[in-house]
């Protein structure tokens, strides 16, 4: 089972099993086309959707879409997350990240940010140096910068401590 939460507040369940799909319990008939360059034609239950996907998260499993012409944002949820709810854990506290490590020995080449300076997941943060290629190390999740624990030019280990968020 899938659950998908449409705009942040209508959650809908998915079940599929070989060419038939339920929705809310519901046997439904569907189509889908590509149109090629994130373009879809859908066909839901008779009805005729235009669908442009506009942008994804695949860490969050969220998409943005605009379904005839509407702006619609969709998450989607598994079993696994649904699992953890039903828990009482809430999957995004384990998302809080309070430090970059360095994921190998190498050579600060460029800081790209600044302390206070908001960030979002998947910014670029530093360029390392390691085996003459360049990395770029990306923050894992929206933060602020509470400080900077390397130097341009600094030589570091695999673990040491890149940035601290607050």
């Amino acid at each position: 089972m899938i659950r998908a939460i449409i705009n942040g507040d209508k959650k809908v369940e998915l079940e599929s099993s070989k060419d038939q799909w339920n929705i809310d319990g519901e046997s439904v008939s569907f189509d889908i086309s590509s149109l090629g360059d994130n373009q879809y034609h859908l066909i839901l239950n008779q009805r005729s959707y235009n669908a442009e996907l506009l942008s994804y998260n695949r860490r969050n499993k969220s998409f943005i879409w605009s379904i005839n012409g509407r702006k619609t944002e969709i998450k989607l949820e598994d079993s696994f997350d649904i699992l953890l709810e039903k828990m009482g854990i809430d999957k995004n506290v384990s998302n809080k990240v309070s430090e970059v490590h360095a994921p190998m020995p190498g050579l600060v080449l460029d800081i790209m940010i600044k302390e206070g300076q908001h960030i979002d997941e998947g910014e670029a943060l530093f360029v390392l140096e390691a085996m003459k290629m360049e990395n770029i190390i990306k923050s894992p999740c929206a933060a602020i910068v509470k400080s900077i624990d390397v130097v341009q030019e600094q030589k570091i280990d695999k673990g040491d401590i890149l940035v601290t968020f607050e």
